[in-house]
């Protein structure tokens, strides 16, 4: 027998739809049910009321307080014939007929029916308690005699002129009445609890339609799963992720989003009020839902790339997400790549010349000439080992630097530029952070080249001066360049040119350009080493241009060769 397959169990909105339904029913219910007893309550009260009158009036009568004291003192009770004669069952059951009651009963002091709506019933004992009525009390009751259940009131009947009691009058109204009236009286009731059990029902689906409209009809445990696969990737992730919804508030502020631009946790903040680059609010300003495209900007420190997508589930508008990635170490890697390939370019250029070189020491021997050989080598000596367009490169005791400046003066003399050393330069260490030094010469070196060739003085030059201060734990390097540009524009802020997006060639580029990046980064890493990066002078219009200055402490180590007789020998000679 093939077993069918299990009903897949109710969903989330339609359990909360059918337990709204049954709290609102059972309310209802109850309420209709506690309404209905009070009314029932009440009526019979009223009932009871009414007939704690009627017993009043009849046992106040004077005739009946008369009839009753005459029947009192007799020896006996009369025969039924002779009470259903009587003025007593005449003046009973006028007043029963009259109000409606289900009974009107008079007894004796003996609780001996004297009139009875039920002729067959007189002459005997009543059939409820008497006592507390004959002892002189107005009571009222509820409770089931030979006529029914009734709510009804005693009273005693007093001799006429004493009180004496002779006797009690007892009124009762049938419960089957005070239930008609109450069937009577919850028709709006029963109205008022069907209208409000609709606007339960009308509620219930209203909220229902809310709730899978906010949850996006998502179940509670694909909900649970979101949110901590949301969590995992969130936290886990290096790239920073801020979520912005449609109503303008930050949803999501992750923890790499907050170590990227130096913040705390924004979440809840109004976006426009948020204390982020004005870069990044503006990638959320675009009108239509289209990818904007990613730019890049310096914020905490760091040179990051964003870009913004806009969220939308179906047709809603769920807001933007705006991504962030740290591109500092990969700005860094490339200009450090740069000068890798400008070292591979200017060592090839030194092997050439080098080989040249020998060649015509080769020669000269080859053919005998000694004397030109021995020449030649002092003449090899006394320039040093570059031939590089780099005046006084032999200031540069560091193979490395005199490498490195020696390479970038053949870039700079292809664009038109000489590269010189100042007179103040002397390096007598050697580098021990060939990276960091290479990466902020570099780019002052490429920075006042580009501000040569955009001046507008004939004679183009840059000028370095490199100077290393010995120390305990490192000696600090101090660079000042200098170039035959315009300088700084007139009323530009000299630490604005550490801003992303501003080279002193041209002023102010677009961020996203690729350009105006290297200051930024050489002030961050110097900063980085307790150095920093700064403008000296501001330039004139005309030339000179700016001067630039940086301090790079713990980047070199001394040069034993240095302390050495005849290495200091040669220093003060040279």
């Amino acid at each position: 027998m093939q077993r069918s397959a299990p009903r897949p169990p109710l969903r989330f909105s339609t359990q909360t739809l059918l337990l709204q339904l049954a709290v609102v029913l059972l309310v209802v219910l109850l309420s209709a049910a506690v309404h209905a007893w009070l009314t029932y309550d009440r009526v019979g009260s009223d009932a009871e009321n009414q007939a704690l009158t009627l017993a009043r009036t009849v046992a106040s009568d004077p005739e009946v307080r008369a009839n009753v004291l005459a029947i009192s003192e007799q020896p006996g009770t009369p025969p039924p014939a002779e009470l259903l004669a009587g003025p007593l069952q005449s003046s009973a059951e006028a007043a029963r007929t009259r109000t409606g009651a289900l009974f009107v009963v008079i007894t004796d002091e003996t609780g001996i029916r004297l009139a009875h709506p039920d002729p067959q019933r007189l002459g005997e004992k009543v059939s409820t308690d008497p006592s507390e009525a004959l002892s002189g009390q107005d009571i009222t009751t509820r409770n089931t005699g030979t006529l029914g259940p009734s709510a009804g009131a005693k009273v005693p009947v007093y001799a006429p002129g004493t009180s004496t009691v002779v006797g009690e009058v007892s009124v009762g109204y049938s419960m089957e009445t005070v239930a008609q009236s109450v069937a009577r009286d919850i028709g709006p009731v029963a109205l008022t609890a069907a209208g409000a059990l609709l606007a339960g029902i009308l509620g219930s689906f209203l909220l229902r339609r809310r709730l899978q409209r906010l949850t996006l009809g998502l179940e509670p445990e694909e909900i649970s799963t979101l949110v901590h696969d949301q969590v995992a990737v969130l936290q886990g992730v290096d790239d920073g992720v801020i979520g912005v919804s449609a109503d303008g508030r930050v949803s999501v502020f992750n923890a790499a989003a907050q170590r990227l631009l130096e913040l705390p946790d924004l979440a809840a903040t109004r976006w426009e009020d948020a204390p982020v680059p004005e870069q990044l609010k503006s990638l959320t300003r675009t009108g239509g839902g289209s990818p904007v495209e990613a730019l890049e900007l310096v914020a905490g420190g760091r040179v990051l790339v964003a870009n913004a997508r806009k969220a939308l589930h179906r047709s809603e508008d769920l807001g933007w997400v705006i991504m962030l990635r740290d591109r500092t170490e990969l700005q860094q890697l490339t200009r450090q790549l740069d000068a890798v390939g400008t070292m591979s370019t200017a060592l090839r250029a030194q092997r050439h010349e080098f080989a040249n070189q020998l060649h015509t020491l080769a020669g000269f021997l080859g053919i005998g000439q000694h004397q030109d050989a021995r020449e030649y080598l002092a003449r090899l000596a006394a320039t040093g080992p570059l031939k590089f367009p780099v005046d006084q490169a032999e200031l540069l005791q560091d193979p490395y630097l005199q490498a490195f400046v020696g390479a970038k003066g053949v870039e700079a003399d292809e664009r038109g530029v000489a590269l010189r050393i100042g007179p103040e330069t002397l390096v007598r260490g050697q580098v021990t952070e060939a990276q960091d030094v290479t990466t902020v010469l570099g780019n002052l070196i490429d920075n006042a080249v580009n501000a040569a060739v955009a001046g507008s003085a004939a004679d183009r030059w840059v000028e370095l001066e490199v100077l290393d201060e010995p120390g305990d734990d490192g000696g600090t390097l101090h660079i000042v360049v200098a170039d035959s540009g315009d300088g700084l524009a007139e009323g530009t802020d000299p630490e604005g040119v550490f801003a992303e997006g501003f080279t002193t060639a041209s002023g102010p580029v677009r961020a996203g350009g690729g350009q105006g990046f290297g200051l930024a980064l050489a002030r961050q890493l110097a900063r980085r080493r307790g150095g920093d990066v700064k403008v000296l002078e501001r330039g004139t219009k005309g030339g000179p241009g700016a001067v630039f200055m940086a301090t790079l402490p713990h980047t070199t180590a001394g040069n034993p060769a240095a302390t050495t007789p005849g290495a200091a020998g040669k220093d003060e000679n040279g």
